[in-house]
């Protein structure tokens, strides 16, 4: 046994592979998971307690029909839990949020209706999602809102998804076109660079003009989403693998999901976390982490290391936010920016 890992601080759990939308940028659907064959309580209670954060995913996480009892073991790890959802099971969610009102709840949504359901193909999708949303906000649920993965396509309705989500009071969440295993896609890219970026710094410029410090710090995420998009270095380390990770479906522990092909630390049904955390095998992923070239700047990647390296996106925005403040634009330089 090799010398003792912190534990992570976040966990992301991806509850199955299944998922009734089809978007154009996830491939997921294509490969079902088997609903017999996907993680259940017994393996959720092996995760270590006293997490800051923990994310339920899919596919859609809502397909299972235990996501209940899922929910109740993963509340004894975390005072947080988010679920990101599409927001096509109005029922469950409802069900789900009466009986734990203090859930997040965040709903991918590819921009405003027309788009957003092209993107997803779901049937009346969005209008699904605005209805989930007012339901729960009727409840008195709080954390709730938007999901969007900007792209080309959708990339004009980012500021309007932005404005609606800001105007009834919701969170609104950003990421853009990623490839792995984890989407089964190695061909997603961004056509027009200078278009997509031109819509992110128009949010981040809103972003930075609220009175909201969480805001002002998603401001740096999306300048981050930008420098991605430009193929630039990462502002900060990826320190998947030790601030965070992910279990998968079949209980298989990942450092993250944006690796090209899955490899795994070990199973949470084989050994306990802890053993799987400090195994040989983790160390050997952690040193591919650590020599890994995607530069990725997803929420999961970046989040931890903005709360742990806080200077760096301080500096950032208390610098930006004082030029807004002055009626001057943000400075969004990259250096490394590629064509």
């Amino acid at each position: 046994m090799n010398a003792q890992q912190g534990l992570p601080k976040e966990v992301c759990i991806i509850l199955t592979y299944r998922c009734n939308a089809k978007c154009n940028m996830c491939d997921v659907w294509h490969y079902p998971t088997k609903a017999g064959e996907e993680i259940i309580v017994e393996d959720i209670n092996k995760l270590p307690s006293g997490l800051r954060f923990i994310n339920i995913t899919g596919g859609e996480p809502f397909i299972r029909r235990d996501i209940e009892d899922i929910i109740t073991a993963v509340r004894k790890k975390t005072n947080r839990i988010v679920i990101s959802n599409n927001g096509f099971f109005t029922d469950r969610i409802v069900q789900l949020c009466t009986k734990y009102p203090d859930l997040g709840i965040r709903i991918s949504t590819e921009g405003l209706q027309k788009t957003n359901d092209a993107i997803r193909r779901i049937p009346d999708g969005f209008d699904r999602t605005l209805r989930t949303l007012l339901t729960l906000r009727r409840m008195g649920v709080k954390d709730i809102g938007f999901g969007m993965t900007v792209q080309d396509i959708n990339c004009k309705d980012l500021l309007p998804l932005y404005e609606l989500s800001d105007a009834l009071g919701y969170e609104f969440a950003t990421a853009t076109l990623h490839n792995s295993h984890y989407f089964h896609k190695l061909d997603n890219m961004i056509k027009d660079k200078e278009m997509v970026c031109n819509e992110f710094s128009k949010l981040i410029k809103e972003l930075l003009k609220s009175r909201s410090l969480k805001k002002w710090y998603r401001a740096y995420f999306n300048f981050g989403l930008m420098n991605y998009i430009y193929g630039g270095k990462r502002f900060l380390p990826c320190e998947m693998g030790t601030e965070s990770c992910f279990i998968d479906p079949s209980g298989d522990v990942l450092a993250c999901n944006g690796m090209d092909e899955k490899v795994p630390m070990g199973n949470i049904r084989e050994n306990s976390f802890e053993e799987i955390w400090n195994s040989a095998e983790a160390d050997n992923v952690r040193n591919i982490v650590k020599s890994c070239q995607k530069q990725c700047w997803m929420v999961g990647s970046a989040a931890p290391v903005m709360k742990k390296y806080l200077l760096k996106p301080t500096f950032w925005v208390l610098k930006n936010k004082i030029r807004v403040m002055l009626n001057k634009e943000p400075l969004l330089c990259f250096p490394d920016k590629k064509a």
